[in-house]
């Protein structure tokens, strides 16, 4: 540690060689945590909904919220089979079926249910104002965020328009890209005439009971009725509906470790640049009784420095940039939260810390290697 001065005054004797390469991998790192949040939030929902033991009723063979109309009195049928905590009618409206990042999604639900349902608590407004006015909603934060919406506006998507009652958060950050409305006011809306049908019904089990055996139970239930079921654990609906997208997710891995290459390729080359511009240096630090170890070792220290320096800067501004802006992407009404953590601003400087100390091996062995008298005799 005591070499530290020395070694900062190295690095800054080249300074806009210095400053490239920690601004290339604050980018790198900038990009890296992005996919990783992405990812973070996918995950983060799947655990959620695996640990809630929720089932989803949808229409079969349907793929689009829009394309789904339930009768909403199968709601009283499925209430009596055994096991079945409670069911909430639903009816979604989505401004975009597709993959998109700026999804508005509104789930009608009955007001005197969604307090008992959901763990939301209130950052401005009052659940009496939404339980009293049919056309009210309740905004998630992120959404709120997003679009600038504070408590007594009117929000509008389309023919939709209802008064923000209130905006909450919630333990989960995906919910916090919906918005809930009445169902009556969701089903009665202009151009949709939905009353008397429902996109689809979550059911609450009591513990204990097999997820799997009652989504056969319920299908068969309405096997001969009017419109056929398809039922699904809670996240397994949410991993379905997300489809294509998952899989986008997944290929933008190898954008992350793109930029971890792109990280070891910066730092190794500046590395590479400074041992050959101070080869009389190394020979002449060699020469007053530094051993080739510890020439090896400042070597890999300017090299990790520069690597560490540029990833806490791209880490620290993605977690900034991440926590401000609320983004989520989502499809058929299923959001995922970009979601920033510790782990993954662990991960993050982790990543600088290995791809430094990878791209500084090379060049600190040649330093470490070189013959004092042919250095010296360099011009």
């Amino acid at each position: 540690m005591k070499f530290v001065p020395y070694i900062l005054k190295t690095l800054w004797r080249h300074r806009s060689r210095t400053l490239l390469t920690v601004s290339g991998s604050a980018v790198a790192l900038f990009v890296f945590c992005f996919v990783g949040a992405v990812q973070e939030g996918m995950n983060d929902l799947q655990r959620r909904q695996e640990a809630n033991g929720s089932l989803v009723v949808f229409q079969a063979s349907k793929f689009c919220p829009a394309t789904s109309h339930l009768p909403q009195d199968y709601d009283q049928q499925i209430r009596r089979l055994e096991g079945v905590k409670d069911v909430i009618p639903i009816q979604v409206f989505t401004n975009n079926c597709r993959a998109s990042l700026d999804v508005v999604v509104f789930y009608g639900v009955p007001p005197e249910k969604l307090r008992t349902s959901r763990d939301f608590k209130l950052v401005s407004g009052d659940w009496k104002e939404f339980e009293m006015h049919q056309d009210a909603a309740m905004v998630g934060r992120a959404v709120a965020n997003r679009r600038a919406i504070k408590v007594g506006d009117k929000f509008s998507i389309g023919a939709l328009s209802v008064d923000v009652a209130g905006i909450f958060t919630s333990d989960d950050p995906a919910e916090e890209n919906y918005i809930y409305s009445h169902l009556d006011f969701l089903q009665r809306s202009k151009g949709m005439d939905l009353v008397g049908t429902v996109t689809q019904m979550e059911i609450l089990l009591n513990k204990g009971i097999d997820q799997d055996a009652k989504c056969r139970e319920i299908d068969e239930t309405f096997q001969g009725g009017p419109v056929e079921t398809d039922t699904r654990p809670k996240g397994v609906f949410q991993a379905k509906s997300l489809g294509d997208l998952t899989q986008i997710i997944g290929l933008a891995h190898y954008l992350g470790y793109a930029c971890v290459g792109l990280v070891l390729a910066l730092v190794a080359t500046t590395t590479v640049m400074s041992v050959q511009d101070r080869i009389k240096e190394h020979a002449v630090l060699q020469t007053i009784g530094f051993s080739g170890q510890r020439v090896f070792r400042i070597v890999m220290m300017e090299s990790i420095l520069l690597s560490f320096t540029g990833g806490s800067i791209g880490v620290v501004a993605a977690m900034i940039v991440l926590k401000l802006s609320s983004l989520s992407v989502g499809a058929e009404a299923v959001t995922i939260a970009f979601t920033p953590s510790f782990r993954l601003a662990g991960e993050g400087l982790l990543v600088a810390t290995i791809a430094g100390t990878f791209a500084g091996i090379a060049p600190a062995m040649h330093a470490a290697r070189t013959l004092i008298v042919p250095a010296l005799r360099q011009a």
